[in-house]
């Protein structure tokens, strides 16, 4: 199977390609310019990269369809506008499977728990979860109209080693790992029952791969890409003094003051993005259609990732 990765060597790609390829796929991977995979595997020998950058080439999609693929992954398409021009070129093609990474954050805000991977009625906080539900929502209508041959990965915060992860904070500054581990205070917004679900990108990549195997029973379907458990602020930030040997030193604060004690806009927002969309993901689903056993809990992640940064040098332990 010719397989197209778009986003080849981003979070889900690094760990992805090399399972392709391991499955006997001829795989192609798309990037926008020259860089490393997360992890090294002797897989990338067989891979074919070409650099493409879907921002910028107004013929992006043509050259897809010139590369003739039984498969496409899309991993980089974070606009409406990019999943219609997919649709209007592949439509009649002999494409037959096309897997779009949409989001968690597509759900918004949480009214039963667990989340439904088939809710129809989701309602986006921001620009990058409209689009993304916008995305969803054309995919199954070109599905149910025109057997287009989608899929959709919703994955959770995609965590693992060489990269920031969301912090018992709700933002992906590393700094609270320093304080912590340094012994001082932890501030937490609210009452810190917020939740985060942190997922081993190599678990999504799972869901992905497992989505191409058990290709008719992914047809048509949505998917969360998920650890199955989260995590509160509160026990978060508790895991991380105890990591550290440290003793647990949390405070609380309202929304609004602790949005003061925050330098960065950015962080704040952030912050505010992901515990509003506080929430609870089961994978019953995955596990009945895809087979999905992940390999790592949430906990596991957070502590591989931990130890990444003290690897690297973002945490120094004294």
């Amino acid at each position: 199977m010719k397989t197209i990765v778009l986003g080849g060597t981003g979070h889900i790609g690094s760990y992805l390609i090399p399972m392709l390829v391991n499955e006997g796929h001829d795989v192609i991977s798309i990037i926008r310019s020259e860089s490393k995979p997360y992890i090294d595997s002797s897989a990338w020998n067989s891979v074919t990269r070409i650099l493409m950058d879907r921002e910028s080439d107004p013929d992006f999609e043509k050259k897809l369809y010139d590369i003739n693929p039984d498969i496409i992954v899309d991993l980089i398409n974070f606009k409406f506008d990019d999943t219609k021009k997919i649709v209007k070129t592949f439509k009649n093609s002999s494409l037959s499977h096309y897997i779009f990474c949409s989001s968690v954050w597509a759900h918004g805000k949480a009214e039963i728990l667990p989340f439904n991977p088939d809710d129809l009625d989701k309602k986006p906080l921001d620009e990058y979860g409209k689009n993304k539900f916008q995305s969803e929502l054309f995919l199954k209508k070109q599905f149910n109209e025109t057997n287009f041959p989608a899929t959709i990965i919703m994955p959770g915060q995609i965590s693992g080693p060489g990269w920031n992860i969301i912090s018992p904070l709700g933002n992906a500054n590393p700094e609270i790992f320093q304080n912590i581990a340094d012994g001082e205070v932890t501030y937490l917004p609210n009452f810190g029952m917020e939740t985060i679900h942190h997922v081993h990108a190599e678990d999504v990549a799972q869901v992905f791969l497992n989505a191409i195997i058990y290709r008719d029973n992914s047809l048509g379907e949505s998917f969360h890409a998920v650890s199955g458990s989260s995590v509160t602020l509160y026990g978060y930030a508790k895991m991380v003094y105890e990591y550290f040997g440290k003793e647990c030193s949390i405070k609380y604060l309202p929304w609004e003051d602790w949005k003061k004690r925050i330098d960065n806009e950015e962080d704040s927002l952030s912050t505010y993005y992901h515990i509003s969309r506080s929430g609870y993901f089961d994978i019953k689903k995955e596990e009945k259609l895809l087979k999905y056993k992940p390999k790592h809990t949430n906990i596991d992640t957070i502590k591989i990732a931990i130890k990444s940064y003290i690897e690297r040098g973002i945490i120094t332990l004294k």
